[in-house]
């Protein structure tokens, strides 16, 4: 009898480890974790799964090879704002890296714009980008954008004072040459003391936060993709036995460029190469820790850029700080393929087919559809969200992408428009206006450093340029009415996709007004005070 009691306690004890396993296994399949991994002004030609022979990027390979690649996948337009989109929310607890969607509203504690306002739990990174001033020796972007801002209202008021000289001296109207010497005297004063100011705080906008807190002020790049990576890792071995979701946004290419000791001078194309090799380290160290913990099944990885790479930049020693965007032309700031075509891997070992490729036209704006839906969640109802699910295209449920239109702006101005038509392998595309390269036969705006979207800069094309491209990826041939018989249909059904568009939109304070940066100075956070230079450094 006693036996038959072992048997049966064995027989159950099995059957429980069963129920358990196939538990798991259900939990994994419908709801994994999510780890997004975003490059910053990454180049599609610059990994080896997308043709590089030069640069060493075995870990992101790694995801190609062990998952699918997005060929003609898009970068996310402007259209990505509190109108059209929406914020990952719920219980998320981490992001590591660039938040780049602002921080207060009101006062300098409100946090609104916080990732923490957003549905995360913990945040460790930057709210802002990754600036020249932030890196000694590297020039400044802001203090060069108010020095331009200052050109016009400085003209304005030479122009009053030498007016009211001229009418003074022809006798028309007798002012105080006192007044006048005064009114220069301010003038001048106010403009050195806003130029130091600039010039002095420039690093205002370099900080590290961790939560609401500032945590080092101005940001130190030693060693910080090491840091950034050890918080993601840290976090990952926290939370072994939940879901979760982690948003790891690296600095990484953007400009001011930096590597660590350990990859500084190794790559074959520069500090540029070195950061991307650095970057690629950074995600063989996520992977190596799911390995560890046998999370690899459990978790679906994503990588993207979020534009092309920026192929004017250029260093003041002449060293070449932009990317490669393989055979696409132009690159980051504008709407040709090599400004918006961006590199998209996705890896869930059992689930996606390794090693696939897909050609079908898709977005990064369409990862928030796919995490919600994978987090059996439900999307918001207040508004058309741009993304799509793509989950049936990466399982092979379905073939064609439901992006039948993406729609492309250069700032606020709609620029281009791609078209898939249902059924049909061509993938329309149209400009409006397109920007003016400088020099005129290069392949960017290296004049002026980034390529700008209204007057001088740019030609509108009347009828607009129409591509192929299916057949002309390149864009370098536009069709015409000539050579290609359908053209004005095509416009005619993009035209009509555009007034459909158009009617869905929404205008959203703009966060960015000089309104804000000039007259709302108390929204600059400060981890000490101005006569201390806002200085502070607490992870170190």
């Amino acid at each position: 009898m006693s036996k038959i009691r072992r048997k049966m306690r064995l027989l159950l004890f099995l059957l429980i480890c069963q129920c358990a396993t196939n538990s798991v296994k259900a939990y994994s399949a419908s709801s994994p974790s999510v780890i997004l991994l975003m490059a910053d002004d990454l180049g599609i030609g610059d990994l080896g799964c997308y043709g590089n022979r030069t640069l060493r990027t075995p870990n992101i390979d790694r995801l190609a090879e062990e998952g699918v690649t997005l060929t003609h996948h898009i970068a996310a337009s402007p259209l990505c704002t509190p109108s059209r989109a929406a914020f990952l929310t719920g219980r998320y607890p981490i992001r590591s890296g660039k938040w780049h969607l602002g921080m207060n509203c009101e006062i300098s504690n409100d946090f609104c714009h916080h990732p923490l306002s957003h549905g995360f739990d913990y945040f460790y990174g930057l709210t802002v980008t990754n600036l020249r001033d932030c890196k000694p020796g590297q020039g400044s972007v802001f203090l060069k954008g108010v020095q331009k801002s200052l050109v016009i209202p400085l003209q304005i008021t030479g122009i009053t004072l030498v007016s009211l000289a001229v009418v003074h001296y022809i006798g028309l109207l007798r002012v105080p040459f006192r007044a006048l010497g005064y009114c220069f005297l301010i003038a001048t004063i106010s403009l050195v003391v806003l130029i130091f100011f600039f010039y002095h705080f420039r690093h205002l906008n370099c900080f590290l936060m961790r939560d609401h807190q500032i945590i080092q002020q101005p940001l130190s790049y030693e060693n910080l993709t090491q840091r950034l990576t050890k918080e993601a890792v840290q976090f990952i071995e926290r939370n072994t036995d939940a879901r979760f979701l982690l948003v790891l946004s690296y600095l990484h290419v953007h400009t001011a460029l930096y590597a660590s000791k350990n990859f500084k001078g190794k790559s074959k194309h520069g500090l540029y190469g070195d950061a991307v090799e650095e970057m690629d380290w950074s995600v063989g160290q996520i992977l190596d820790v799911l390995d560890k913990y046998n999370l690899s099944d459990k978790t679906l990885v994503y990588f993207t850029s979020d534009q092309g790479a920026h192929v004017e930049e250029i260093s003041s020693s002449g060293e070449v700080h932009g990317g490669y965007n393989g055979i696409y032309k132009g690159g980051k700031a504008t709407n040709w393929e090599g400004g918006i075509r961006v590199p998209g891997l996705l890896r869930w070992p059992g689930m996606i087919q390794a090693g696939a490729y897909l050609d079908e036209p898709t977005s990064n704006m369409d990862i928030f559809p796919t995490v919600v839906k994978l987090a059996e969640a439900q999307l918001p109802s207040d508004r058309i969200i741009d993304g799509h699910d793509l989950m049936p295209l990466l399982q092979g449920k379905v073939t064609q992408s439901n992006h039948e239109f993406l729609f492309h702006y250069c700032n606020a101005y709609l620029n281009a428009v791609r078209w898939h038509p249902r059924n049909s392998e061509s993938v329309w595309k149209v400009f409006f206006f397109t920007p003016n390269f400088s020099p005129e036969d290069s392949n960017g705006c290296y004049d002026s450093h980034v390529c700008f979207c209204h007057g001088r800069f740019i030609t509108w094309h009347d009828p607009p340029l129409l591509f192929d491209l299916s057949m002309d990826p390149e864009e370098k041939v536009p069709l015409t009415p000539k050579t290609e018989r359908r053209f004005y249909e095509i416009l005619s059904v993009i035209h009509l996709a555009i007034e459909n568009h158009t009617r869905s939109l929404h205008a959203v304070p703009n966060q960015l007004s000089w309104d804000n940066l000039l007259w709302k100075p108390w929204l600059q956070l400060c981890c000490s005070s101005l006569l201390q230079s806002c200085y502070c450094d607490h992870d170190s």
